[in-house]
């Protein structure tokens, strides 16, 4: 017998959201369409529906984040979900206690999905495999883990090109800066070569690229001119120092001189190019001010889409 992706049920249906990548292309194109469905929602032209009522989310955030906490929290109350947000520097983990302890007498309060962030890579698929094990109704999202994955994060970035370029297939994508620490990088490679884009650059200095890109299907480029010609979609990463050991730049202002954009440099993209970020930006590090502000810039866009498409994971979730 094939072995079933550890996401899926037996019917093929959404049970966790832990990663990108092994997700087929008409799943990840029902999440974004189920997400178009509820953009209103998330824009408070209809403040909440009922498909989460009755349902407990815990958001368990190992690291600190302000963005997709709250759009995590924000989604979950407009589907009528109750929500915990759990204090992690004051649970029991900080006293000494294990995580899947915690999962455990959180489980026991009658959780049903599980929204977690965690340093370490792989945390999200412990979690998911253990309540499989011990419950088996009980969801877990990844909302990034170490450098691995960070999937609502490549699915929004992908409603997002689809939203203002309308089609993959004729797309050229460049994702430049500090892929080396990228969860957000990974996520959104897999999402966009399993949507058909056919070609992605990654763009950034030799310390901060990792290797086996090509293997991935990703044209590598260390000269940011060259990689940005003709380009249809720019994604600019934050710098990872938190993640980063030893001397990888010589300085801020010399990686905003060479890999930082510019208007000057987004001259280089086609006209109708568009600029995301991840965020938080580090403005006159990976990005200008006159850009992220400018009229090609859709960062703000992708949080809004960011709420539509939390949503839609959760709302899959709860039906599985």
């Amino acid at each position: 017998m094939p072995t079933r992706h550890p996401q899926l049920n037996a019917h093929g249906e959404l049970k966790h959201l832990l990663t990108i990548e092994g997700l087929s292309r008409d799943l990840i194109h029902h999440i974004l369409d189920t997400a178009a469905g509820f953009l209103g929602v998330s824009d408070r032209e209809v403040k909440k529906v009922p498909l989460l009522r009755g349902v407990s989310v815990f958001n368990l955030f190992f690291e600190n984040s302000t963005r997709t906490r709250t759009t995590f929290e924000i989604a979950a109350k407009r589907l009528s979900a109750d929500v915990v947000n759990l204090n992690i520097n004051t649970s029991s983990t900080a006293k000494g206690e294990s995580l899947l302890d915690t999962i455990d007498n959180l489980v026991a309060m009658h959780a049903d999905m599980f929204v977690v962030r965690h340093a370490q890579s792989g945390a999200p698929f412990l979690i998911a495999e253990h309540v499989d094990r011990t419950r088996g109704n009980v969801h877990v999202i990844n909302a990034g883990d170490g450098r691995h994955a960070h999937p609502t994060q490549g699915l929004l970035d992908v409603y997002t090109i689809r939203h203002f370029k309308k089609d993959f297939t004729s797309l050229r994508v460049a994702i430049v800066g500090d892929v080396l620490h990228s969860r957000v990088a990974r996520s959104d490679i897999h999402a966009l070569t399993t949507l058909g884009v056919p070609e992605v650059r990654v763009i950034g200095p030799r310390t901060l690229i990792p290797g086996g890109l090509e293997q991935m299907g990703v044209h590598v480029f260390h000269d940011m001119r060259e990689g940005l010609r003709g380009v249809d979609v720019i994604i600019m990463l934050r710098l990872q120092s938190e993640r980063m050991r030893g001397a990888l730049l010589p300085s801020a202002q010399e990686y905003f001189k060479h890999y930082g954009l510019t208007e000057e440099k987004l001259a280089l993209a086609n006209p109708d190019c568009i600029v995301m970020h991840p965020g938080p930006m580090n403005r006159g590090v990976e990005i200008d001010s006159a850009v992220a502000d400018g009229p090609q810039a859709v960062i703000l866009d992708q949080v809004t889409f960011g709420i539509a498409v939390r949503m839609a994971v959760m709302s899959l979730l709860a039906k599985s």
